[in-house]
C-alpha cells in the first residue's frame, strides 16, 4: 500500500493506493503519526484508489478510528468501490465509522 496527503485548514486528507493487506501494518504507523500533529479536526481517508484489503486491513481502519477518537478528531472513509466496498460492507464497519459515498 501506498498513500498520498494533504492537509486543508479544515481536515488531513489520506488517499490509500494498491492493496491494504496485513504486510502493510508498517505504513499504519506513518498514518497514526500524522493524526499526532494535525490541529484539524477532521481526518479523511480516501479508498477510491484502493484495489483490495484483507481483514488486517479492516482491523487498521478501525486503528485509525480508535486512534482519532482519543485525539477527539473525526474520521472518516470515503471513496471505496468495488470489492473494497464489499469488505468494508460485510464486516459492518460503517456502524463504527463513518462512512462516505
Amino acid at each position: 500500500m501506498q498513500f498520498q496527503q494533504r492537509s486543508t485548514p479544515d481536515a488531513v486528507e489520506v488517499r490509500l493506493m494498491g492493496r491494504l493487506e496485513f504486510t502493510d501494518h508498517d505504513r499504519l504507523h506513518d498514518i497514526v503519526g500524522l493524526l499526532e500533529i494535525t490541529r484539524a479536526r477532521g481526518f479523511v481517508v480516501d479508498l477510491s484508489e484502493l484495489e483490495f484489503i484483507d481483514s488486517a486491513g479492516l482491523g487498521m481502519l478501525l486503528i485509525l478510528q480508535e486512534e482519532a477518537e482519543s485525539r477527539n478528531i473525526k474520521l472518516t472513509v470515503r471513496g471505496a468501490r468495488g470489492d473494497v466496498r464489499r469488505s468494508i460492507d460485510l464486516a459492518r464497519i460503517g456502524e463504527i465509522i463513518t462512512i462516505d459515498s
